[in-house]
């Protein structure tokens, strides 16, 4: 990693004095020039596939985009849907769908979507078993169709389903990776701008750990405008966000009464493929087969990672 950069005292002051006042402008997070990917392949094109399909024709970030699932006529439904846009945005990239997993040929992503969702009273846990056997089908397609790609896990539970994709696969941990962290990160940092009754962009705040009732939402280090969370929010106040992100995906859930959130997963899916592709910089977090980083050991959990092209994802202590 290169050396930190050495500010004097004059200059800091100045940008202390600057984030207390009410001038304060969040730094911009308008996305880097980056590579375009060759093909990105869905395994699965619900809710969450769709949109994530959706999202990255809109940002012209592959030169094919193809949409795979069992159901007949839906992947290639939104295939051509999505191809229709194309006249106003001017997106030159192409989708294509179909039900054959051998579509994923080719690809440098592969997001695995499909497989059952939480209805209300269900746990993440509740889903293993069946969802384990659609992780293993996809997993046997990307072995042997596209042995070089990078595989981000979206299935829940996420992190028992990531180590069922690695076991299936055989790939090295820097190419399965499990999208988690970066939707309860988003979560966390939605409260804490609600709380505060500041914009979401004005919040700086990372989620860890499992993708459950487990996961930690790091107050400690969570900062809004650049100061503390005890600047702007009570001890009670932090408590209630960091339950409401622990809780966010089961409140979706209760209200839509089958069927799971969409909308955020498919967002924080494509920030993952933006700081692989060089879109986005710094360390995001993923959930990824620990090999002693914090003193753990052959366990899947969401850690911060920098990921680029080349290594995928380098573990790194930045909690």
């Amino acid at each position: 990693m290169p050396a930190p950069v050495r500010t004097d005292g004059i200059t800091s002051l100045r940008r202390v004095l600057y984030r207390r006042s009410p001038k304060w402008q969040a730094p911009s997070r308008t996305p880097r020039k980056a590579r375009r990917l060759g093909k990105l392949a869905l395994i699965g094109a619900g809710g969450v596939g769709g949109n994530i399909a959706h999202l990255a024709a809109m940002q012209d970030m592959a030169e094919e985009i193809a949409l795979i699932d069992i159901a007949p006529g839906v992947a290639a439904a939104t295939a051509l849907d999505l191809n229709h846009t194309s006249g106003i945005t001017g997106a030159g990239g192409r989708c294509i769908g179909g039900e054959t997993l051998d579509m994923v040929g080719g690809a440098e992503v592969v997001v695995v979507t499909a497989g059952r969702a939480r209805s209300p009273g269900m746990t993440r846990a509740d889903l293993i078993d069946v969802n384990a056997r659609v992780i293993r089908q996809a997993a046997e397609a990307i072995r042997s169709e596209a042995p070089n790609a990078v595989v981000i896990v979206v299935t829940n539970p996420l992190d028992e389903m990531t180590v069922e994709m690695l076991r299936a696969t055989g790939f090295p941990r820097e190419r399965v990776l499990g999208m988690a962290g970066t939707l309860d990160s988003s979560r966390f940092r939605n409260a804490l701008a609600q709380a505060a009754g500041v914009s979401p962009a004005d919040v700086d705040a990372i989620t860890l750990g499992s993708h459950g009732d487990e996961m930690a939402p790091i107050s400690s280090r969570a900062t809004i405008k650049g100061r503390p969370l005890s600047v702007f929010l009570s001890d009670a106040q932090i408590e209630a966000c960091v339950k409401d992100a622990i809780t966010g995906g089961g409140q979706v859930v209760a209200l839509k009464k089958s069927g799971s959130a969409t909308i955020a997963p498919a967002h924080a899916s494509i920030e993952l493929i933006n700081h692989m592709r060089g879109a986005r910089t710094g360390h995001v977090p993923v959930s990824v087969m620990l090999q002693g980083e914090y003193g753990i050991d052959g366990v899947v959990l969401g850690v911060p990672a920098h990921l680029g092209q080349g290594v995928s994802s380098k573990s790194r202590n930045c909690a």
